[in-house]
């Protein structure tokens, strides 16, 4: 990780080394100084040392200070001041024997000298320290918001990973309660069943699926329920979608019909009963499954099941504008969702 951070400050001073020189040379153009060919050269041997000393200094040196090792702290930053200063005037001389550097304007005392070399080598150390922070805060955000999704994928995978198994549980139920009656049914929710698994094996693992082959399992999961009943259960399931190809979250609406199932019409006696009503209109979705109980409203108290629990955490990690709620009256539960698909995190 450490060696990868290095790296990536090594490409910050690739282009950050090109982009102070230029703002020198800008600078000297700005003032309208004569010899521009020089004074780049110039600007180019005096960034050079520079960029060096920076890079180690803020790089290496400041990070590793601290107070267990007080002297050698203070010694580097004694170095430093002599390199940002004494050490600056000896490159630039060293420039002017090797005939590199050409000395332009009116000569000046070697202390002015030194001085004007220091307050440039300071404003150096303020334009890449300033730079390097901005560039460090860019990507530890950028970094948060990685691991914030990784975080969130990996919850919503888990959330589906105990979904899928808590409806195959109910499904096997209902399938060994006909195998237990010896029912001539049970073949044929075995091949709903194993219709049902290939969905989930083989077409879930994307974020996103066409609405219409969700509808076609919720077919097959509604009819394999109604396997366990008479004809005294009324389902009644209707949509109105204006594309049938538009995407959602695969098995995102099914625990509010395994729980209309489960925790509705198992439950009750006389007339039971479940209305589904889809509609998806502007990218608005609204979902409602009614359906019987076995107790009153005032007997009856609404609990969050498995699959009530994590639809909606799923939701919270789905969408930013959505509404479940849910309503009991007498002998009647209601469960109505509400998503802008367009909220999509």
């Amino acid at each position: 990780m450490k060696k990868l951070s290095g790296i990536k400050h090594f490409k910050l001073y690739v282009w950050l080394i090109p982009a102070y020189l230029l703002l020198h040379l800008l600078a000297d153009i700005l003032e309208g100084a004569g010899n521009f060919p020089e004074r780049a050269v110039n600007q180019t041997w005096l960034a050079v040392y520079l960029s060096v000393v920076n890079y180690w200094l803020l790089e290496y040196t400041l990070p590793g200070l601290s107070w267990k090792k007080l002297l050698s702290a203070i010694f580097l930053l004694l170095l430093y001041c002599f390199l940002l200063s004494i050490g600056f005037f000896i490159w630039r001389q060293l420039g002017v024997t090797l005939h590199i550097f050409t000395p332009l304007g009116k000569p000046v005392s070697i202390s002015e000298r030194i001085g004007i070399l220091t307050g440039s080598s300071i404003g150096a150390v303020f334009f890449f320290g300033v730079i390097r922070h901005v560039y460090n805060y860019v990507n530890l955000k950028q970094a948060a918001q990685q691991l914030r999704i990784e975080r969130q994928q990996a919850e919503l995978n888990y959330l589906k990973s105990q979904t899928n198994p808590h409806f195959l549980f109910n499904t096997l139920n209902n399938i060994y309660s006909l195998a237990r009656d010896k029912s001539d049914l049970a073949p044929e929710s075995i091949l709903r069943l194993s219709k049902i698994l290939r969905y989930m094996l083989y077409e879930t693992s994307g974020p996103y699926i066409a609405i219409e082959q969700d509808l076609k399992i919720m077919d097959d999961y509604i009819a394999l329920e109604k396997l366990r009943y008479d004809d005294a259960l009324r389902i009644n399931f209707n949509h109105d979608l204006e594309n049938m190809k538009q995407s959602l979250p695969p098995l995102l609406l099914i625990p509010l019909v395994e729980n209309a199932f489960k925790h509705g019409v198992s439950e009750t006696r006389d007339r039971p009963f479940i209305d589904i009503h889809l509609s998806i209109k502007n990218r608005q979705l609204v979902f409602i499954v009614k359906n019987s109980t076995g107790d009153p409203a005032g007997d009856y108290k609404t609990k969050e099941n498995i699959g009530l629990s994590n639809l909606r955490r799923q939701l919270e990690l789905l969408y930013t504008d959505y509404t479940l709620d849910v309503q009991q009256e007498d002998f009647e539960f209601t469960a109505t969702l509400k998503i802008n698909l367009e909220s999509h995190v």
